[in-house]
């Protein structure tokens, strides 16, 4: 079993808490592009840049979504024991008016390894036991993972999470801690509950988080509207890895209440290189992102706005099957 004392869990925590902040120049110029996924809603917007990012080919788009306007419904959807394309995910939902990837999962089992909730009710459950390797063979990791919630007065948060199937419902804490180490391959409740009292002090005690939609990814990358990348703490890249160039599905929201979805195109050399974390973090913060997250990339990096692509998608130029999708409709009379 795992052992550790509340000074060193402490420790880690101040270790851990050392964000990743490099300074990147990430400005780019974002144009309209509505007309091309027309007809849109007044509160829907679709924006577009061609701009090189810090000397390189760029190309993303981004979707800005009003949460405050009904007429917008906000949900997701997965599959079981199966993987749809983004346009399969289109057709199955009665084409809405956005569809993007959203969680990381199994190619072999074709498995969600993040939570996913939908009309309040967890439907997919984080992974939260990772095996090391080399010497430390037979032993286990137990990361939090990030996701971004959207609760039934529709407001927007992202927070570190802990599922279980056992459980009903998703609990999270509001800072991210550092991932427990030990032999045992599983991470029950109690146990969760007594990591997150001894590394934050019982002043960040796991609690329920309800939401009506939520989708899990990571790492997050911005907290209080700076650039703050918690990989470490949700092992999601190893070693040097945050800092290459691949496409990206990343979300966040405004202090005014608006859903931020952006794609990066990647892998087209001479065309669009991608962004690393940090730029596709400072990317969110120059939009004016409160808090936003990274979610799946490299190949599975799609959004769909009324069925049309936006980015080239890197996977041979083919949408590559998924099993979650981040999905926005337009209310219809």
């Amino acid at each position: 079993m795992f052992k550790f004392s509340r000074n060193l869990c402490r420790l880690s925590l101040i270790t851990g808490l050392i964000f990743i902040q490099f300074s990147v120049n990430a400005q780019v110029k974002w144009i309209s592009a509505d007309a091309d996924f027309a007809p849109l809603p007044k509160a829907f917007h679709v924006f577009k840049t061609t701009d090189s990012l810090d000397g390189k080919p760029f190309i993303a788009y981004y979707a800005v979504a009003s949460l405050k306007k009904k007429k917008l419904l906000f949900t997701a959807d997965t599959t079981f024991k199966r993987r749809l394309t983004p346009a399969g995910f289109y057709e199955k939902n009665d084409r809405p008016l956005l569809v993007v990837n959203t969680s990381f999962f199994s190619f072999a089992t074709n498995q969600n390894l993040n939570l996913v909730v939908k009309n309040g009710e967890l439907i997919s459950y984080n992974t939260h036991s990772i095996p090391l390797k080399g010497k430390d063979t037979f032993q286990f990791k137990h990361p939090f993972g990030s996701a971004i919630g959207i609760s039934k007065k529709r407001k927007a948060a992202i927070a570190w999470t802990y599922t279980d199937s056992s459980l009903q419902h998703v609990y999270v804490v509001e800072r991210p801690i550092p991932a427990m180490k030990d032999s045992v391959n599983s991470f029950p409740f109690k146990t969760a509950q007594l990591l997150t009292r001894n590394s934050l002090n019982d002043r960040f005690d796991l609690y329920e988080w309800n939401q009506q939609t939520a989708v899990g990814g990571g790492p997050v990358l911005v907290q209080s509207g700076q650039i703050k990348v918690t990989n470490n703490e949700e092992m999601k890249f190893a070693g040097k890895a945050i800092n290459d160039l691949h496409p990206r599905t990343l979300m966040g929201y405004t202090k005014d209440h608006k859903i931020i979805v952006m794609v990066i195109e990647g892998r087209n050399p001479g065309v669009a290189d991608g962004a690393t974390l940090t730029q596709a973090a400072q990317l969110m913060v120059d939009l004016g992102c409160v808090e936003a997250l990274n979610l799946d990339g490299g190949g599975s990096s799609c959004m769909l706005i009324n069925g049309k692509e936006t980015i080239k998608p890197s996977d041979k130029g083919q949408q590559r099957l998924v099993p979650a999708v981040f999905i926005i409709h337009q209310k219809r009379k």
